[in-house]
């Protein structure tokens, strides 16, 4: 377990903004994930400072070097789960590693994969749930299922065994993408993974089944959505994050509702602008830095 002080999620120009201001700080920082949207081979043309064209990521790499020379590590991994621990710090889990930290900033857009059920909005709230943390004690000693091909679901499926012995992973008819540790940890736990497709759910009170696009069908009366990875939706449910529809609620300083854990970037859902990401990024990390001197012991 590695412990540092601001551990910022999304190595887009938001989160990357934040750790040149954290590190430049004395901060411990972390920046964690891959391969961020903007760093694409396409034109920027309206970035203060560049009176020639720049590629996004030409500006990430630029980015990221400033980070590195104030201290940041940048790492490529992706972020499992978040869980607020006592203390004032939370607990961050991630494909590779495990991590302390006494602030969070999420910089993680907005995207979520959908399933493609044709009646999945039926059942949310009445079986299918979105976080394992929140939901899984309603689901004790009850067959359920996640929904998902790579670690973040396999991930939420070794949790639930701490509520239920009968779990089991559908891909969604996708290819298995998950680690070779991942894979023998399932494996170990006996938690089936099936690739085939759910067309939609069933159940009159509440759900009962899946049924498959072959017309074949499971019993369970839980469904847990994980597909792709865990991004902006995954941590503000597991957490009880504010949002406004599919952005996070922050405030003028860039803090959301849970002291120590800050957002910015598209995420938030302001002028989706890479200028208004730096901006929010350093306003996270000022806010940030006076949270983790407030928390932290001397």
């Amino acid at each position: 377990m590695q412990d540092v002080d601001v551990l910022i999620i999304g190595q887009g120009p938001a989160g990357l903004s934040a750790a040149i201001y954290t590190a430049r700080a004395g901060m411990r920082t972390l920046v964690l994930g891959c391969a961020p949207k903007v760093a694409g081979d396409y034109d920027i043309d309206n970035y203060f400072g560049f009176p020639e064209t720049i590629s996004g990521r030409d500006l990430i790499e630029r980015g990221t070097r400033q980070a590195q020379r104030f201290g940041a590590e940048v790492l490529c991994d992706r972020v499992l789960s978040i869980h607020q621990e006592e203390k004032d710090r939370f607990h961050i889990r991630t494909e590779q590693a495990e991590y302390r930290a006494w602030a969070v900033i999420l910089s993680t857009g907005v995207a979520r994969v959908r399933p493609g059920i044709e009646n999945l909005s039926e059942y949310e709230g009445k079986g299918v749930s979105y976080c394992v943390s929140c939901d899984g004690f309603f689901f004790r000693q009850k067959a359920v299922m996640v929904l998902g091909e790579g670690n973040f679901a396999a991930n939420q499926a070794l949790e639930l065994l701490h509520y239920t012995p009968d779990v089991r992973i559908c891909t969604q008819g996708k290819d298995v993408d998950m680690g070779e540790e991942f894979q023998s940890r399932l494996q170990q736990a006996g938690i089936p993974v099936i690739q085939n497709k759910i067309a939609r759910l069933e159940g009159a009170d509440g759900l009962a089944a899946v049924r498959y696009v072959d017309g074949g069908q499971d019993a369970v009366a839980g469904l847990f959505i994980a597909m792709g990875q865990a991004g902006t939706s995954d941590f503000a449910i597991s957490l009880g994050l504010v949002m406004r529809k599919h952005f996070i609620e922050v405030d003028d300083h860039q803090r959301t509702n849970i002291p120590g854990l800050f957002a910015a970037g598209d995420c938030v859902g302001r002028f989706l602008q890479i200028s208004v990401a730096v901006g929010e990024g350093a306003l996270a990390a000022r806010a940030a830095i006076e949270h983790v001197k407030s928390v932290r012991p001397k």
